[in-house]
């Protein structure tokens, strides 16, 4: 059972990029397992969460699934600001997406936290024959801007474990657990570094999987180990 525990240590991971780029299919896929042909956009945000062990740590991830059109866009600035994972991602066969991923940078930069960790997801690598934006040009940019980067298939799932399981939480895992000095640690005993250990529950996590008018579109029920 992936119950709402508060005690729990919790990193915050949020979906932004143009609509119909795939950020709710890559968050399904991940989540578990499963993509659909058809979606409903996303309206405002959908939120979820899901815990994983990490290295003998339980940590609870709030995933944020945001809406890419642009009367939506003030919505996300409040999400933006204590989020831990900023994944921007766009359609490899779409190069207007991929040239947009540099206005949703922007969006980010005057609101996110110092170390929050910026990854540039291209999607839909099963449509390769159609492909606009090759590996490189994006990789180059990525670097460019010191993001992660990796592309990604949401519709057959290549590529959705090893941008989580070896890149994200990885990083996640390197920046923000504690070391064993207690390096980066308050007086409290809080990682200070990103990931909070007080158990104070995050101002803008819903409990019910629900938010700004998005529904609830998965079970919550989930519960993995790295």
């Amino acid at each position: 059972m992936d119950d709402i525990d508060d005690n729990l240590p919790y990193c915050k991971i949020i979906f932004i990029g143009d609509p119909s780029v795939g950020k709710s299919s890559i968050l399904s896929r991940f989540y578990d397992d499963k993509f659909e042909l058809e979606y409903q956009p996303t309206i405002g945000l959908d939120f979820q969460h899901k815990n994983y062990e990490i290295k003998g740590n339980t940590i609870k991830l709030y995933l944020y699934d945001t809406a890419g059109q642009e009367k939506y866009k003030s919505l996300i600035p409040m999400y933006i600001r204590d989020t831990n994972i900023i994944l921007i991602v766009y359609d490899i066969t779409v190069k207007e997406s991929f040239t947009h991923t540099d206005q949703w940078f922007k969006e980010t930069e005057d609101l996110r936290r110092k170390d929050a960790i910026l990854v540039l997801v291209g999607n839909k690598i099963d449509l390769e024959e159609k492909r606009q934006i090759s590996t490189k040009e994006a990789e180059d940019y990525a670097a460019q801007k010191g993001f992660l980067f990796h592309e990604v298939s949401a519709k057959s799932g290549e590529g959705i474990e090893e941008l989580f399981y070896k890149k994200i939480f990885q990083e996640i895992e390197k920046t923000f657990f504690m070391n064993d000095s207690n390096e980066g640690n308050n007086n409290n005993g809080e990682n200070i570094g990103g990931v909070k250990l007080s158990g104070e529950q995050e101002q803008h996590a819903p409990k019910k999987g629900r938010c700004c008018g998005g529904g609830n579109k998965r079970s919550n029920k989930n519960e993995n180990k790295l």
